[in-house]
């Protein structure tokens, strides 16, 4: 096993990757090809679903606890910032985005909302953009919720304000 394994323990609030914030709700002990396996059983509540993550495995698949403070304020800055849009096709920036929001960094996923928020007096997004960008926000602001406590909706009202004031 990994010299520095994590360790969640039931209620733990923790970031999967390629999912969003979860809640740990049981460890749980199976026999898997004749050999016990300890897993973390993790509750998606938006997406109503559960993972079974190995213990062991939680490293490598990039499962880590909610971001600190000085992280989530990195990342509301980086709201502030000046939008940075590539010049390359659409569907390279796409992919792009959606590897930033997959990778569950706090700071990346805010660039993407950066870069895809568009004021009032701006065009319509495309929907694809329009997809993209409402999967980041919603991401971002699930992260803030768990850590401040407070619910998804009044954590988009709170970076939507980060986002006008810029």
């Amino acid at each position: 096993m990994a010299a520095k394994s994590l360790k969640f323990v039931v209620g733990d609030y923790v970031v999967y990757p390629k999912h969003g914030v979860g809640r740990v709700i049981e460890l749980e002990t199976t026999e898997v090809a004749g050999f016990p396996l300890e897993l973390y059983v993790i509750r998606f509540e938006k997406e109503r679903m559960t993972l079974r993550v190995p213990m062991n495995k939680a490293e490598a698949v990039g499962m880590r606890k909610l971001s600190s403070q000085a992280t989530l304020q990195e990342a509301l800055t980086t709201l502030k910032g000046k939008p940075r849009i590539k010049r390359t096709m659409w569907s390279r920036r796409a992919q792009e985005y959606e590897a930033k929001i997959n990778s569950g960094d706090l700071v990346s996923i805010a660039e993407v909302v950066r870069d895809l928020h568009r004021a009032e007096d701006q065009p319509e997004q495309s929907y694809s953009e329009r997809q993209i960008y409402e999967a980041a926000i919603s991401r971002l602001a699930r992260e803030l919720a768990a850590m401040e406590n407070i619910d998804e909706q009044t954590a988009q009202d709170k970076i939507h304000k980060v986002l006008k004031a810029a």
